[in-house]
């Protein structure tokens, strides 16, 4: 069953074979890889069919992020939930050209609705790197709460980095 999540301003639907030429050149960009731990770069066309065919077979929620106004791809969104323990980490990713314009804030919190709503979760956590503040302003925004920082957590591109960890409860989202 296809999920559809509408927001004012935004469509989030599971991304689908058409997405691939939008999806190449807007993902691509350096500055995408440079802040996120699973995109890669350069990013190609093997990179979107090989996540497209993991999407179909993984226990994930992965969505295209669309503007509603005009059906442009602005970005990317998702919940991987363990339900053994009934929690999932939100990740995402913007274009750059559509930074600042609050897309990120109006996904995260949409989904973050969804994931308490409807996959019935308890906690949703996320992570960032240290210094990435325009992406822990997402997160604050969509009421997750700071819990620390991971020290030398993540080795990106030769250097070890440091992350953030945030997290919202159910009982702190009702």
């Amino acid at each position: 069953m296809a999920h559809v999540l509408e927001t004012p301003r935004l469509v989030l639907r599971e991304w689908s074979q058409p997405d691939i030429p939008e999806l190449v050149p807007l993902i691509g960009a350096r500055e995408i890889a440079a802040t996120t731990l699973r995109i890669p770069f350069p990013y190609e066309e093997k990179h979107a069919t090989a996540f497209l065919a993991s999407v179909a077979k993984e226990n994930e929620l992965r969505m295209a992020i669309r503007r509603r106004s005009d059906g442009v791809l602005v970005g990317g969104i998702g919940l991987h939930p363990e339900m053994a323990h009934l929690r999932a980490e939100l990740g995402y990713w913007i274009g750059v050209p559509f930074w600042g314009n609050g897309y990120a804030s109006e996904a995260a919190c949409e989904i973050v609705r969804h994931g308490f709503s409807s996959v019935k979760l308890n906690r949703i956590f996320a992570t960032v790197f240290t210094g990435n503040t325009a992406s822990e302003r997402v997160l604050q925004k969509s009421g997750m709460k700071y819990e620390g920082r991971m020290r030398q957590s993540v080795l990106k591109w030769g250097k070890f980095l440091d992350v953030e960890l945030y997290s919202i409860l159910r009982e702190e989202y009702a």
